[in-house]
């Protein structure tokens, strides 16, 4: 049996050689562009130009407004991904890695993303919550995509791994508890609300699918750590925004955490699983 899919650079369609096309070309200036409106749209979103994203839509996104809703230093995750979008942005942009096919077959998603991060902060701007849960649901579906299609072959670099898987798993893992998070507060926004003990069970279900997405990466996604580490950071931070803040649960608080041990442990499981059928290689790239 053949193992050159787990072997990075034994892919002869990987072949840095390979001469650029318009394809090529056209792709990497679009990513640029991309690149370029998501930094926009992030000045938007910090209170650079517009309003903060917690101050937006009337409150709405707040740490505070619902009880799945992270603690304000969960958003800090931001930092490493908008580097790691700016550096991908810069690193795709090079001859020799344009052409690679990880590239070839996730830079138009990963411009998507970007594009898409964007509208979704300046459609909070104008007070539009349920848009904004149209975007995110599109912005996690391109991420899940992206995600996968770099399963298919292993980074042949530790830069690669980094600016790409590192950068698009952390991306995804907080997106996908981010989409629970926004639904909830379109909901809440929109006048939902089930009473005291009811809207606790409503949290904790929610809470139970955001670990259920967590199983179904890891499943499907190789254990990547990046994904389940970023789900659990959002998940540990619901928890002490519920535990330590206001509206205070302990149910939620308690739950959260059991989801985010859930998240991590399932990566492990899939890791281990993956270790002991032999595909080791592969196994330890999924970052």
């Amino acid at each position: 049996m053949s193992t050159s899919a787990s072997r990075p650079g034994s892919d002869p369609t990987s072949d840095p050689t390979r001469p650029l096309t318009t394809a090529d070309q056209v792709r990497r200036i679009g990513v640029i562009a991309a690149e370029v409106f998501c930094v926009v749209g992030t000045l938007f979103g910090v209170g650079v130009i517009g309003t903060r994203v917690e101050e937006s839509s009337g409150g709405a996104l707040a740490a505070t407004a619902t009880l799945v809703a992270p603690a304000g230093p969960a958003f800090s995750i931001w930092t490493p991904i908008y580097l790691g979008l700016l550096a991908y942005a810069v690193w795709q942009a090079l001859p020799a890695n344009a052409v690679r096919d990880r590239v070839r077959s996730t830079g138009w998603l990963a411009a998507a993303s970007m594009v898409l991060n964007a509208a979704w902060l300046l459609v909070t701007q104008q007070g539009w919550i349920w848009v904004s849960v149209v975007v995110i649901v599109a912005l996690a579906l391109t991420l899940g995509v992206l995600v996968q299609r770099l399963t298919r072959e292993a980074a042949s670099t530790t830069v690669e791994r980094v600016v790409l898987d590192v950068t698009f798993g952390l991306y995804l893992g907080w997106v996908a508890v981010a989409t629970c998070a926004n639904i909830t507060a379109a909901l809440v926004d929109s006048g939902v609300d089930l009473g005291a003990t009811a809207n606790q069970v409503a949290a904790v279900a929610v809470l139970a699918v955001a670990a259920g997405l967590g199983v179904v990466f890891a499943r499907q996604l190789c254990g990547r750590w990046s994904v389940a580490a970023a789900m659990a950071w959002g998940l540990v931070w619901i928890a002490v925004g519920r535990l330590g803040g206001e509206p205070r649960s302990v149910a939620t608080g308690i739950a959260a955490i059991v989801a985010a041990l859930l998240v991590l442990a399932a990566a492990l499981r899939r890791r281990q699983v993956r270790s002991g059928t032999g595909d080791r290689s592969r196994t330890l790239r999924a970052v």
